[in-house]
């Protein structure tokens, strides 16, 4: 078995002290469409709104604070003290990196493919400055809330069903990434469960081959980004 415990990926995560439309500061409202997210709250107070088929929430985070959302729900995070800092924990490593986040812009930015990749991808272009990338993931970030505070609304005044047209859009966004992230969750969580199973039967009969192989795996130092919710810290834990 090898890769990070349960095929997860982990990253740290600064959330940006940003202030928005509304005067929150804070990162881009997107939703997962294969994964669930966990937070760990290590340092600072803040707060999560999510729109799923719950409706609308808002949970306050501190220290010590764990909890997660499944595919689908929108998340947005709100850096209450300035100095909010959440261990992120992601189902299907691989996946979440290969695209399977979906922000929620306006309508007219969903509807349009060119215009949802190019307002996506901003901050990744070629040849910009890192002070041009965080311009841009912050421009990215406004125009990820101007679509959240409509729907939010709209999920307010008519319950959740005002998700599913956000959810249809996710669905047609990710469609064609499918067949790569297979082969991510393959090789990744799925050869980690079925190992498990292997160890299980091996361990019913007494055998203790695979425990010959014992290791200690090393992420080695964290690569710094500009993420959707703020500065990460992300390390490559794949096997």
């Amino acid at each position: 078995m090898s890769g990070f415990p349960g095929g997860t990926a982990v990253s740290l995560v600064t959330v940006y002290n940003w202030p928005t439309v509304d005067g929150q500061a804070g990162g881009s409202p997107h939703l997962h469409t294969a994964s669930t997210e966990g937070y760990v709250v290590v340092s600072g107070t803040g707060a999560v709104e999510t729109l799923s088929g719950n409706g609308y929430e808002r949970r306050d985070l501190a220290r010590g604070t764990v909890l997660w959302f499944t595919p689908g729900t929108v998340h947005r995070l709100v850096n209450g003290s300035g100095d909010l800092q959440v261990v992120v924990v992601m189902q299907n490593a691989g996946i979440p990196e290969a695209g399977d986040a979906v922000f929620t812009f306006p309508e007219a930015t969903l509807a349009d493919p060119e215009a949802y990749l190019a307002a996506a991808t901003a901050p990744a272009a070629p040849g910009l400055s890192e002070g041009e990338r965080g311009e841009a993931t912050r421009a990215r970030r406004d125009l990820a809330i101007d679509g959240y505070l409509a729907l939010r609304e709209r999920v307010e005044t008519e319950g959740p069903t005002a998700m599913r047209p956000l959810w249809d859009r996710a669905a047609q966004i990710v469609a064609s990434r499918t067949g790569t992230w297979r082969g991510l969750w393959a090789d990744g969580p799925k050869a980690q469960a079925d190992a498990t199973g292997a160890h299980l039967d091996a361990l019913a009969k007494a055998e203790a081959a695979h425990l010959c192989d014992a290791h200690v795996g090393d992420a080695g130092d964290a690569a710094a980004k500009w993420g959707m919710c703020g500065r990460l810290e992300t390390w490559d834990l794949r096997p």
